[in-house]
């Protein structure tokens, strides 16, 4: 006998898959904050703390080439460029010499953040999620499996605003490396196939406005481009 919802489930989150008509089923998005040595400098916190976590919603994501209307309640959205891991398996404290295994590709995303709402936040000691998990808050590009370009652990990792270049950095800069990550995640929550990871930004970062093109790409990935458009009525 098949299930009667109440009201209509929500559509399935996909990102989409390079060169095919196939799509990636999205299931939780995992982003990792202070990752990269010059972007904690760059926000004023101690370096010496290890990188953490926090979670977007599934439906946060926004497809290459779409247009990302400027979200209300903030007058200083960032863009954070990052290397995004698409996992095809999971479970609980995963060795980190068995994590690649569960990796089945890579991507260029966005994390946006508003940076205004995360700052009073974090002062007050309050949850990130209304800086960090707003609506069309994760554009990502089309993935790219790892059995077709391996595991990167270098390479330059940009973002371009309106052609100009703001983020440069390169992958190697990681303070944790993809299999760590995955690995740390998995001692706080159980990771399960259609699980994202965004594994942090370089530094650089800064306020993007309605009108803006951000140009992103991670060498040997792929490539993001998304316009920054106007508020939602």
């Amino acid at each position: 006998m098949s299930a009667s919802y109440v009201i209509d489930p929500a559509p399935q989150a996909t990102l989409s898959v390079a060169g095919s008509d196939q799509l990636f089923p999205v299931r939780r998005i995992w982003c990792v904050g202070r990752n990269y040595v010059e972007h904690i400098r760059e926000m004023g916190n101690d370096e010496r703390e290890p990188p953490f976590f926090f979670a977007k919603p599934a439906d946060a994501v926004v497809p290459d080439g779409a247009t990302v209307p400027y979200p209300p309640l903030t007058k200083d959205m960032h863009h954070e460029v990052e290397l995004v891991v698409a996992l095809k398996g999971g479970g609980r404290n995963i060795r980190t010499e068995d994590a690649l295994d569960l990796v089945w590709g890579y991507g260029v995303g966005i994390d946006l953040t508003r940076r205004d709402l995360q700052i009073a936040s974090r002062k007050i000691q309050r949850p990130w999620e209304i800086g960090k998990a707003f609506d069309a808050s994760a554009p990502c590009g089309a993935l790219k499996p790892a059995s077709e370009i391996g595991h990167p652990s270098k390479g330059r990792i940009t973002l371009s605003c309106n052609g100009t270049l703001r983020q440069d950095g390169d992958l190697e800069q990681m303070i944790w490396n993809v299999p760590e990550v995955i690995s740390k995640l998995s001692e706080m929550v159980a990771l399960a196939p259609g699980d994202i990871i965004m594994t942090g930004t370089p530094a650089g970062v800064a306020a993007t406005v309605p009108g803006d093109t951000l140009d992103c790409a991670v060498e040997g990935v792929g490539t993001l481009t998304v316009k920054i458009g106007a508020p939602l009525a």
